[in-house]
């Protein structure tokens, strides 16, 4: 859903700009909150993440594909304000990078697919997670319906800007309904990918989960007479099964220790994006199809970055198309890690007292 230059008008590209700005400053601060020692390095690693398998992607219909938005996996697992960071960085890395997303509509962009779908997956994610059992299944069924709402929801976003600020003067009910319509196809796939990653993590560190944190219970023992929570050692998780299906469990060592998740985690994103990218569909996404379909695009301007070595997921000069795009998406998996790790390490440093104090994942909201 990557918006190219030329489809908002500039009065309209800036007010989204201001709007993406502000978003990005609020979630900064916030961040401070989510972010921690063991959190951190987590955060740089969902970037990259979200950036290998947004190269990736899968068919929906006759002639569109779609592909991962990523707002809804980030937040579920490092906090909604660090993953409105996450898909921001993304979003930098390919607009300038790769000339995917133009960069005056950069605003744009960042509103819709990091602001949007964040806010609306992360707040329906909680609210199922309080009325559903406290289970390991529960909190991936509910990743699942929070990311299938979060695809459309931003399909409606970019729907109510084009109404406002659209270059050509097309129907915006025929629009809307299009892009709705097609989103909603692309969101199932979104929501597989979430919950399969979701439940991945959950699966082998649900310390980790930012949105499954407080599902968790502590081992209670009775002293002089009364229960009191134990003590849980630092980096110890409670047994899934018990923990999440509310029994108190005491705590037991970690299967994955977060150096090996991390690794995994890097190696896993590097193969996608070097290698099973080349796989991917090349159909239009569904905004670029309904854009095709509906004369959206007849004002689409030339990217600033059209000349980058990068430009469209390629290495210049590397005629092997497959070696080409492999090697175009382990750099921009290499760039989008350190970038991302980069700032989220910033963000740590700046931690407060204040900041430091818990914060339930229930009680954060962007």
């Amino acid at each position: 859903m990557h918006v190219p230059d030329g489809f908002i008008d500039a009065p309209t590209s800036v007010a989204a700009g201001a709007v993406a700005a502000a978003a990005v400053a609020v979630s900064l601060r916030g961040a401070r909150r989510e972010l921690d020692e063991r959190t951190a390095p987590l955060a740089g690693l969902v970037a990259a993440f979200i950036f290998a398998v947004q190269m990736l992607n899968f068919p929906v219909a006759a002639g569109t594909s779609g592909h991962l938005l990523g707002g809804a996996l980030a937040a579920i697992l490092v906090g909604p304000y660090t993953g409105v960071l996450c898909v921001s960085v993304v979003l930098l890395m390919q607009g300038i990078l790769f000339a995917d997303g133009g960069l005056t509509a950069l605003g744009v962009n960042i509103t819709t697919m990091a602001v949007v779908t964040t806010v609306v997956a992360y707040g329906l994610f909680r609210g199922l997670v309080k009325v559903l059992p406290r289970t390991r299944r529960s909190a991936t069924a509910a990743s699942f319906v929070a990311a299938v709402v979060s695809v459309p929801a931003a399909a409606l976003a970019f729907t109510l800007m084009y109404a406002i600020g659209g270059t050509t003067d097309v129907s915006i009910g025929k629009v809307a309904g299009a892009m709705v319509g097609v989103h909603i196809l692309i969101g199932i796939g979104e929501a597989a990918i979430t919950a399969l990653t979701v439940g991945a993590v959950i699966a082998v560190r649900p310390d980790l989960v930012y949105g499954a944190r407080d599902l968790r219970q502590r081992l209670q023992l009775r002293v002089n007479g009364a229960l009191v929570d134990a003590p849980a050692p630092d980096g110890a998780r409670g047994s899934l099964d018990g923990a999440l299906d509310g029994a108190p469990t005491a705590p037991v060592a970690a299967r994955t220790s977060r150096r090996t998740l991390w690794i995994t985690g890097l190696v896993t994103s590097l193969v996608l994006a070097g290698f099973v990218s080349f796989y991917a569909s090349a159909d239009p996404d569904g905004l670029e199809k309904v854009a095709a379909d509906n004369g959206i695009d007849e004002k689409t301007e030339d990217h600033a970055s059209a000349d980058s070595p990068l430009a469209d997921y390629g290495v210049k000069d590397v005629d092997d198309a497959r070696l080409s795009g492999g090697l175009a998406g382990v750099i921009g998996v290499g760039v989008t890690v350190v970038a991302g790790s980069t700032v989220f390490w910033v963000v740590r440093r700046r931690r407060t007292p204040e900041d430091a104090s818990p914060v339930s994942p229930a009680s954060t909201s962007v």
